[in-house]
């Protein structure tokens, strides 16, 4: 992955080591390749920068991890999540340190927007139900393809925010968790009032047919146990 473009009549290639490796004539700097593993080792990607066809240096970035990542990884776990994977386009050594560091086991590296589909279908073929968080353009096919999307709002791509189910909108990665415990809330009380519901019609039919209760008390028993099940429902607002 990278660019190549023109600059005063003169080549210019900027990407992966991979993508340089096909464009230049000479065998790569050993200072710069020990530069670059060192730099990877800390978390960083490194992005080469080849002139006519010659390396003229890298260049190093890195995504800053929030510092409430880590905690939110861990309630995650508490929160019973099976497994935890990080799918990322950067290279195995700067995946592997951002994984080690916020304590996720399984973690796919490298990957370009297809190769996360194929993660993604992979683990629903093995009848998972796939939540997939992201925010960018990359991330948009793999957010459609999963059970659940889930964009970050803030900074999320226009594409991205479109391909999700849930926009956390205040970019905040402690949302997350929240989304999840309400969307469990919710589940939990739908089933409840369902279950009340039908009972109460269960109920209703017995009394009829045995004759202790009329068509107004009926009538009233009824539309009484839907407001009930209204007001149950108002619970989520807590």
């Amino acid at each position: 992955a990278g660019i190549t473009g023109v600059v005063d009549s003169q080549i210019i290639v900027v990407g992966k080591e991979n993508l340089i490796r096909s464009e230049i004539n000479t065998g790569f700097n050993s200072q710069l390749l020990a530069e670059s593993n060192r730099l990877q080792k800390q978390g960083k990607t490194v992005i080469w920068v080849a002139k006519e066809r010659e390396i003229i240096g890298i260049i190093s970035v890195a995504d800053t991890v929030r510092l409430e990542a880590k905690k939110m990884i861990n309630q995650l776990k508490s929160l019973g999540i099976e497994s935890i994977v990080m799918l990322t386009g950067d290279n195995k050594q700067t995946a592997d340190t951002v994984a080690q560091h916020l304590g996720i086991n399984i973690v796919y590296s490298e990957l370009l927007p297809e190769d996360k589909l194929t993660v993604i279908k992979r683990l629903q073929q093995e009848n998972k139900s796939v939540a997939m968080v992201g925010d960018g353009i990359n991330d948009a096919p793999a957010i459609s393809l999963a059970t659940v999307g889930i964009a970050m709002g803030g900074a999320g791509s226009d594409v991205a925010l479109e391909s999700a189910d849930i926009v956390l909108m205040a970019d905040r990665l402690e949302k997350l968790v929240e989304a999840i415990s309400l969307g469990r809330r919710a589940n939990r009380i739908i089933r409840q009032n369902i279950t009340f519901a039908i009972g109460f019609i269960f109920l209703l039919l017995v009394a009829n047919f045995t004759g202790n209760i009329n068509m107004p008390l009926g009538v009233l028993g009824h539309e009484g146990s839907t407001v009930l099940v209204t007001l149950s429902g108002l619970r989520l607002l807590k």
